[in-house]
């Protein structure tokens, strides 16, 4: 019997990429021994992830969901008339209705749409925490995080995968899933916005990252950064106290022999204490 895929996932068959790969994000973490509620996976568990695997690695190939749907059609052929996006464009005064509808935009990569509407939420000093479940809230705000990135705002992107971790910390929803927002910040704050924005800029959206205390490692990398960046500016005292502060956090620090001959600091075999 054939499988519906787009079942197993949770989706519409109508799903853009982005909403098939936010469900499948969800589902696996559903599955997962870090997040599920008993710790175990059992072997019904096991098999769900596989199928979920094999749904995911169809669906999010367009060549082979187009293969897919032109052979399962009378799977998940639906008939409708409801607009539900045109329903929710119509309940402007209705908050709930808005955050769903900039929710449902950033799924089907209606990121202007989606964005202007959050814009003007903001303006109206709404919360969208207050309107949506966590969850949708968790997943919501990364999305947008996503489109401000693909539209070239980094500063507001980092705001908002910066805001992310900090809801992670407070009520744990990504899980290890947090791993991937911790690297979309590495990459935003030290090298896409390096040759963007002027270096005291880039060096206080890194502090901010240490601030947040991710890991020993994480924070001697952000140092390591700064470093660099004073040193470009040659400024190398402070790129010198900021490396020393680096390899106190991780003696191993990659990348450093020649920034320390750079900065004067050659002879700099272990960190200071």
């Amino acid at each position: 019997m054939s499988r519906n895929y787009y079942r197993t996932l949770g989706v519409s068959p109508r799903a853009s990429a982005v909403e098939i790969k936010r469900s499948f994000r969800r589902r696996a973490k559903e599955l997962h021994p870090d997040t599920a509620s008993s710790g175990t996976v059992s072997s019904g568990s096991e098999e769900r992830m596989r199928s979920l695997i094999d749904a995911y690695e169809v669906l999010s190939d367009p060549q082979r969901r187009f293969n897919y749907d032109r052979t399962h059609a009378n799977l998940f052929r639906t008939v409708t008339t409801f607009d539900y996006r045109e329903f929710l464009r119509r309940r402007r005064n209705d908050y709930v209705s808005q955050t769903k509808l900039i929710f449902y935009d950033l799924l089907h990569s209606h990121d202007d749409e989606a964005l202007e509407v959050y814009e003007q939420l903001l303006i109206a000093h709404i919360d969208l925490r207050e309107y949506m479940p966590h969850a949708d809230f968790m997943d919501c705000s990364f999305l947008l995080a996503e489109a401000f990135e693909r539209r070239g705002d980094l500063t507001r992107a980092a705001e908002l995968y910066r805001r992310l971790y900090l809801h992670e910390r407070e009520r744990p929803y990504f899980h290890h899933f947090i791993e991937e927002v911790v690297e979309r910040l590495r990459l935003l704050t030290c090298f896409k916005m390096v040759p963007l924005l002027a270096a005291p800029e880039v060096i206080a959206h890194i502090q901010e990252l240490i601030d947040l205390n991710i890991s020993r490692k994480e924070s001697a990398f952000f140092h390591k950064k700064i470093a660099e960046l004073y040193s470009n500016d040659g400024a190398n005292e402070r790129a010198a106290e900021h490396l020393r502060r680096g390899l106190e956090l991780d003696a191993k620090l990659a990348g450093v022999k020649k920034l320390k001959e750079k900065i004067g600091l050659g002879g700099l075999a272990r960190p200071l204490r």
